[in-house]
């Protein structure tokens, strides 16, 4: 029975990175791996036999005093800690493999160096840009951004790319500057797994040798996702209300096209979002947040799911629910999302942060007969089930894992 040993910051569902990460594990213990994780320790955790060998949490709470805050920013940069307890989990696990997701900030990149120490092969899911971007996303105060390629990772902390703070931006690059010197990343994982061919080519562009790459898409369970209900006229946005998920072009899109738009989720631009949608009198109903029956109901309840993000998306999971619950999707044609949208088959594309694209594409899809929407979420639920299955998405793995030498 192989042993594999999966990392991740949290062990609980917190974001897209933790689902995967999570159903991940499921995966192989369904098929008899042994899984054994390795996070931080924090409170929303899930039970686990291994959790005493967890490292401590570090979080940035503002109920932490400066000299609290201080105290945490060498753990940051380099973890030593992390890499004793991870030593020891292997001393006591004897992994074949190791599995990293997210582990920027808290358990830090300085496991890789002891797992190749160690002789454990080490795969790194990349869900974001971080290890071209000290900032992970190629996003700051004035849109998308790439002025830290070839090196220049300065920008960092002359923008203040991490919350508009020089202090919080010249740790991040101080960590990147670290990571780099070390080859944390380049030299300590074996192989990396994108969700999206977009973030390959990026990579390479960057520097990044190709090979290194190896392109597994995320997938969806399909059982948990089951299609009923009428086709409904409201053009629904599911995430968090920030600034770079262009939710400012989709109100005035929606107030312009004169459709009716549902916004699913919080986050620190939402009074924001409200008073521009009050300003220009569009129709636009703010859900608060929503997870499983509940969510998977208001996409059934909807018409067509929307996207209008003005970063480099990876491969957004929704974009997979809403195909699971047979509704179509409108993107905007940046970073991963036009690979997984079908143009006129399971949804539509328009250029990011055009207001009257998107327009255009609200009253299209508005106008279409239901039994054409249908039609189209059909098609992206086919997709869905013959290319994003939890099975195809372990046999992707299981593929990887043996081409590294590893016996499964």
């Amino acid at each position: 029975m192989p042993t594999l040993l999966s990392i991740n910051n949290y062990y609980y569902r917190r974001g897209g990175a933790e689902v995967v990460f999570l159903e991940q594990n499921r995966l192989f213990e369904e098929v008899g791996w042994q899984v054994v994780p390795f996070a931080m320790q924090y409170a929303k955790n899930l039970p686990s036999e291994w959790q005493d060998y967890f490292v401590n949490e570090i979080e940035f709470s503002s109920n932490y005093s400066l000299l609290e805050k201080a105290t945490r920013v060498p753990k940051i940069i380099y973890s030593f800690e992390a890499r004793k307890k991870v030593a020891d989990l292997v001393a006591k696990a004897q992994p074949n493999i190791a599995h990293a997701h997210n582990v920027y900030h808290h358990i830090s990149p300085a496991i890789f160096s002891k797992l190749k120490a160690l002789g454990i092969p080490t795969v790194l899911t990349l869900h974001d840009l971080k290890i071209a971007c000290p900032n992970y996303k190629m996003m700051t105060h004035d849109g998308v951004c790439e002025r830290c390629k070839g090196g220049a990772i300065w920008n960092v902390a002359v923008h203040k790319c991490v919350k508009d703070s020089l202090v919080l931006s010249s740790v991040i690059m101080l960590e990147t500057a670290v990571h780099r010197l070390l080859g944390s990343y380049s030299r300590d994982v074996d192989r990396f797994v994108t969700p999206s061919k977009f973030f390959i080519e990026k990579f390479v562009e960057w520097g990044w040798e190709r090979e290194r790459f190896t392109y597994i898409p995320n997938f969806v369970d399909t059982r948990q996702f089951e299609p009923r209900g009428d086709v409904g006229t409201a053009f629904v946005y599911l995430g968090r209300l920030l600034f770079d998920k262009g939710l400012g072009t989709f109100i005035r899109a929606v107030a312009q096209a004169g459709v009716k738009g549902w916004i699913v989720g919080t986050g620190p631009e939402e009074q924001h979002l409200r008073d521009l949608a009050t300003e220009l009198n569009a129709d636009v109903e703010f859900l608060g947040y929503k997870t499983g029956e509940a969510m998977a109901d208001t996409i059934r309840h909807a018409r067509v799911m929307v996207l209008p993000s003005e970063l480099y998306e990876n491969a957004p999971m929704s974009v997979l629910e809403a195909y699971a619950l047979e509704r179509p999707v409108i993107g905007a044609d940046i970073g991963g999302i036009p690979e997984l949208i079908r143009v006129g088959e399971t949804g539509g594309l328009f250029p990011s942060r055009d207001v009257d694209a998107l327009a255009e594409q609200l009253r299209h899809f508005a106008a279409l007969p239901d039994s054409t929407i249908l039609a189209m979420g059909k098609t992206g639920r086919a997709w869905v089930e013959q290319d994003f299955t939890a099975e195809r998405y372990r046999e992707r793995l299981i593929d990887l894992y043996s081409s590294m030498g590893v016996s499964v």
